[in-house]
């Protein structure tokens, strides 16, 4: 069973750190598995190499050192690799302890709070929550429901091609897409995907929602270079096929939804039935979350896109 890189690195570095003395490439193959398992001579100092290389790009400090035989050794000193005392101020602090609680409803809500926890014990100050008083209400938090979120983000962080099944709001079923990921992004509800998609040869942006099935990850490089700046919103925004010049045709009860009507391109009243009208407004990215708000005083007629993405968030909103 092939080893994973991330387990390799880290079996690497503990043994450069661990040592008192430079340990040689013979020794550091006979001392860990994925190495015993590379094969012939080449393909072990390739993957070394490669190793090594990483560590140091991670910040690792690994010294050559040449010893009396002509042999070369490797060390990383603990001196030099030691981290300076972590040293915070009570806004920072407070500034941490709001980020680590953006996270409790995903699976990073573990990580977050037992990071806190040792930064506490190194002398983080205990901020207080900036929240608290009036506002104790508000809880900053990241939804995070769609399977696809931790894959995905997995990815985009180890620089990983993906492949998933995708269903366009204009699709009747997925399709299956090839994509080199870039950034995730939070916006008016939803989770947003940007990266380059293989197949168009372009950018793309995909909504986590609508990815059907699991996220597969592959083993190759990314063929496009990422850019510096991702902007997520603006191409969502703009996104063809889904822009606000589509309408949204929704029954609103009489005096209720004063924003939808503002908002409104018509307005029929006593067209939905005794007490409530019917509205045409704009259909954008987020229109799904912000009708849900109005909870039972909306009904939305079409389309049917729209219509099913609120009934999902009003079932999740009832289990919840």
């Amino acid at each position: 069973m092939a080893i994973a890189k991330a387990e390799r690195l880290m079996n690497l570095a503990l043994c450069l750190l661990g040592t008192r003395r430079p340990l040689s490439k013979r020794e550091l193959r006979g001392s860990i598995e994925a190495y015993m398992e590379a094969g012939n001579d080449e393909s072990f100092n390739r993957m070394f190499e490669r190793d090594k290389d990483d560590l140091r790009e991670l910040g690792l400090v690994i010294e050559t050192v040449e010893n009396l035989e002509g042999d070369t050794g490797y060390l990383a000193r603990r001196d030099s690799n030691r981290l300076p005392p972590v040293a915070l101020d009570a806004e920072e602090a407070a500034a941490l302890g709001l980020a680590a609680k953006v996270w409790q409803q995903a699976r990073l809500a573990g990580a977050a709070s037992g990071a806190l926890q040792k930064l506490r014990a190194g002398g983080m100050p205990e901020a207080s929550d900036p929240y608290e008083g009036q506002h104790s209400a508000i809880e900053p938090r990241i939804p995070v429901h769609e399977a696809a979120f931790e894959p995905l983000m997995l990815a985009c962080r180890d620089r990983r091609p993906v492949v998933f099944d995708y269903r366009k709001s204009t699709a009747a079923r997925p399709e299956t897409r090839q994509v080199e990921p870039w950034a995730l992004e939070c916006w008016r509800g939803h989770w947003y995907l940007a990266g380059y998609d293989r197949d168009r040869g372009a950018e793309r942006v995909f909504r986590l929602s609508r990815i059907t099935g699991k996220v597969r990850s592959r083993a190759a490089k990314y063929t496009a270079e990422v850019p510096d700046v991702v902007t997520v919103r603006e191409t969502v925004a703009s996104w063809a096929g889904e822009s606000a010049e589509r309408s949204a045709l929704i029954r609103l009860r009489a005096g209720a939804g004063y924003p939808l009507r503002a908002k409104a391109a018509a307005v029929r009243e006593g067209a939905g039935g005794e007490g409530w009208d019917e509205l045409e407004i704009p259909y954008g990215h987020g229109l799904d979350a912000w009708l849900v708000e109005f909870g039972p005083d909306v009904v939305v007629l079409e389309p049917a896109d729209l219509r099913a993405d609120v009934v999902d968030r009003l079932r999740a909103v009832a289990k919840g």
